[in-house]
């Protein structure tokens, strides 16, 4: 009989989303079947995947509600037949098999075993995947993370603590696994889910009994206390698709397209209260954008702050450069159920110039040209205190919609390398600040400049 790591290195493929931090996993059952845990609604690596393998999904599995992204059950039930496999406690209204903690599901010659584990949310399911009576490995979710546990702050603050006491029962159960038992988290590094984020993605039962420090902790108040001391903020849409989720996402029955538009399109956008959405690199939106667009470049993180940044009720309209793949745009703005895609500006800023149409420019400065200017650091509270500049004023980007009154008068605008620094100067540009900079850099290269050090620590530095 294979190990668990021998198992998992030949039939366990996990599917990474780098940009939202989370790993689905396809499980090869050996027979041409296969089952999908936690995929999101972005199926793309996960069919092609399977495709390339011969294999057909017969389970999808949830390990919970999510809220980060949509789930790829309800679509893959409707695209394969799949059975979706998920918690009674999340009274889902669509077709799946309800799970009660202990039932088993017989995946042919492999089982899964159902196992209540809440604390990331009440109705959490943990998946033990045996083999006969033996553990192989366990899909965690937002349970037991790699060197740390999911949040539990995402029902509400009044309900933090309670969920915080179950994760800690819930760690304690998983942790009573044999040592060789694997870990395959759904939630990891770069995951706003994951209380802090960590840097491995599966790990096992014996390596979090060394190494986590929550499972460390001496007692139940101990580890709520650690636990919820390390939350940080999350995108506002983590509000929103968790009930989505439970009433099923819509199923899509085409390839979702980004309509051309024309510059007067466009415009009509704006002024029915539409947003434009600039996806371009941040040096190319410093030279030329439209007054009012939003800066989010394209890359692994653009669906969070997509998400984070603008109201999903809102049509869009999005300015791109030559080369971008227009299907990135439509799947990550899909996966967080951001439907109402107006269109793309056909010819990009050229278009839009030729047309009579006026635009705005960003001043996007080196280190050594940045001095004397107020410091704004957008970036999140850990990076913060982990180190920035003497005196900066720190606002978080997440925050600046409703803090851009806070920000100081000509400031240059900073975070680790420039793409949401950019992003802000667009949402203060927004608010009516003028005379904005963007650091092209990050702090390390600011004090280096400037010959200073970095500091630590976050006190009077916020605002």
């Amino acid at each position: 009989m294979e190990d668990a790591v021998g198992f998992a290195d030949d039939h366990l493929i996990p599917l990474v989303d780098e940009g939202l931090g989370n790993s689905a996993y396809l499980l090869d059952l050996g027979d041409g079947r296969a089952l999908a845990m936690d995929a999101s609604r972005d199926l793309r690596a996960l069919n092609a995947t399977a495709e390339r393998r011969g294999l057909r999904i017969a389970f999808a599995a949830d390990t919970h509600l999510h809220a980060d992204f949509l789930s790829g059950a309800v679509q893959l039930g409707h695209d394969t037949g799949a059975t979706v496999l998920a918690s009674a406690a999340g009274r889902r209204a669509f077709a799946h098999k309800a799970l009660l903690d202990g039932d088993e599901v017989d995946l042919g010659g492999l089982t899964l075993r159902a196992l209540a584990t809440p604390g990331h949310t009440d109705e959490h399911l943990s998946f033990l995947l045996l083999d006969g009576s033996r553990e192989l490995g366990v899909f965690t979710g937002g349970s037991l993370i790699v060197n740390s546990a999911a949040r539990t702050d995402l029902l509400g603050s009044e309900r933090t603590e309670e969920l915080a006491r179950a994760q800690y029962q819930s760690l304690k159960r998983l942790a009573a696994l044999p040592d060789e038992t694997a870990v395959w988290p759904t939630h990891g590094a770069g995951s706003f889910c994951s209380a802090p984020p960590g840097t491995e993605r599966t790990t096992t039962i014996g390596a979090q009994k060394q190494a986590n420090p929550l499972l460390a902790a001496p007692d139940e108040d101990t580890f709520v206390a650690q636990l919820i001391a390390s939350l940080g903020t999350y995108p506002a849409y983590f509000d929103r698709l968790g009930e989505i989720n439970r009433r099923g996402p819509a199923v899509l029955t085409e390839q979702p397209l980004l309509p051309a538009l024309s510059s007067h399109q466009v415009r009509a956008l704006i002024s029915n209260g539409g947003h434009v959405v600039d996806v371009r690199a941040a040096a190319d939106y410093a030279a030329g954008h439209i007054p009012g667009s939003l800066s989010i470049p394209l890359r692994d993180q653009f669906a969070t702050w997509l998400g984070w940044l603008l109201p999903d009720t809102a049509p869009l309209a999005f300015v791109t450069a030559d080369g971008q793949d227009l299907s990135e745009i439509v799947w990550q703005a899909y996966k967080i159920g951001y439907e109402r895609l107006a269109g793309l500006l056909t010819g990009g800023m050229d278009a839009w110039l030729a047309d009579g149409n006026a635009q705005i420019t960003t001043a996007f400065l080196t280190a050594d040209r940045a001095a004397g200017r107020p410091y704004v650091d957008v970036r999140q509270e850990s990076e913060f205190a982990a180190g920035h500049v003497p005196g900066a004023v720190h606002i978080e980007l997440g925050a600046l919609n409703d803090s851009a009154n806070d920000a100081p008068t000509g400031p240059v605008v900073a975070c680790g390398h420039g793409e949401r620094a950019m992003t802000a100067a667009s949402l203060l540009e927004r608010a009516g600040h003028t005379d904005i900079a963007v650091l092209d850099g990050g702090p390390a290269d600011y004090t280096a400049a400037q010959g200073q050090r970095l500091v630590q620590g976050t006190q009077d530095t916020r605002l």
